[in-house]
């Protein structure tokens, strides 16, 4: 008996496969692009919220930080108002070969690298170990109030903190001048002496600055998992092996991100801190090349010669930024990029 035309409409519209009873479309739709193949304007309409956010931060960054940048061509040029920035005599490298040449080079350099090695690793080590300690500590009122007190430094500004340097070490009414009268000593004019200088500026920039970062450890701390810790005293470990096997290795990524950003700013010492812990009698310790650059780009009016000291000192910064973060990434350690 033949199939009925009614069968036949219907198989003919739903064809079937004969092995495996799938339905076979008559005419599959082709499958969106993939969203990393669409074209640029395509995909700014879609998040065209997402882009208007972000457009202040853009234009913040090209005012105030890629658009000046076209004035550091006056490094290379022989500067001079009238002429302007692209009409001033062009000298290449010469402010460059005048400022390695100068007598002063060699101390700028050298009171420059001193300061901030001595500073990173004096100074570096000891928002870790206060880190390490507030988070051992087991009340949790008291370990609030410690992380105020330490980080409360951190909002006193610059001005401040060299004023009470200068009352605390005053030589006529320091209070330190008169505890080592006290106890049978001279006094000490330590804001006057080039030897004193380092040791102020380095244990004062410590008070200040170790609270900000050890609130970064701090964060990096309550990371690591609590179930680490609960495993290490069932295994019998104390509180020191603790910290050598689970907390020092959990905030080490940071450790390492830290570093990098400091070795990469070796060169930028504080100029506002330097400038005003100044004396005439400590500037053969004291003087810098970020005041060097003040007193002779602004006070002498060389501007050429003081935006190539810049210029050279900004480089000598990069090239440390970029050798550390290779070396980090050689070291299977983290890296900024």
């Amino acid at each position: 008996m033949s199939p009925s035309p009614a069968v036949d409409a219907v198989d003919n519209a739903h064809p079937v496969t004969a092995d495996h009873g799938a339905e076979v479309a008559a005419s599959p739709t082709e499958a969106p692009p993939p969203r990393a193949k669409r074209r640029l304007p395509v995909r700014i309409f879609h998040a065209w919220q997402l882009y208007v956010l972000l457009t202040p931060s853009l234009i913040y960054l090209f005012v105030f930080k890629y658009w000046p940048m076209y004035g550091a061509q006056i490094a290379f040029r022989d500067y001079n108002p009238v002429d302007g920035f692209f009409w001033s005599p062009w000298v290449g490298l010469d402010h460059f070969v005048t400022f390695v040449n100068s007598f002063q080079f060699e101390r700028l350099v050298a009171n420059t690298l001193t300061i901030n090695t001595v500073g990173l690793l004096v100074a570096f080590p000891v928002p870790i170990i206060l880190a390490l300690i507030v988070n051992q500590l087991p009340s949790e009122r008291f370990k609030r109030f410690t992380q105020t007190v330490l980080y409360a430094p951190s909002f006193i500004s610059v001005v401040v903190v060299v004023g009470m340097i200068h009352l605390l070490f005053s030589p006529s009414s320091g209070m330190v001048n008169h505890a080592i009268s006290l106890l049978g000593g001279d006094p000490i004019y330590f804001m006057g002496s080039p030897e004193w200088f380092r040791p102020l500026y380095i244990g004062s920039d410590i008070w200040q600055n170790a609270g900000f970062s050890m609130i970064i450890y701090l964060a990096a701390l309550t990371a690591i998992d609590p179930s680490l810790h609960e495993a290490a005293r069932m295994d019998g470990a104390n509180r020191f092996q603790r910290i050598r096997h689970i907390d020092i290795p959990g905030i080490l990524p940071v450790i390492t991100i830290l570093f990098i950003l400091a070795v990469g700013n070796i060169f930028n010492l504080g100029f506002e801190k330097v400038y005003l812990m100044q004396t005439d009698l400590n500037l053969p310790t004291s003087e810098v090349i970020n005041t060097y650059v003040y007193k002779t780009g602004l006070q002498n009016a060389q501007f050429s010669y003081s935006a190539a000291i810049g210029l050279f000192n900004s480089v000598l910064n990069l090239l440390l930024l970029l050798t550390f973060n290779w070396v980090a990434k050689k070291a299977n350690q983290s890296s900024l990029w």
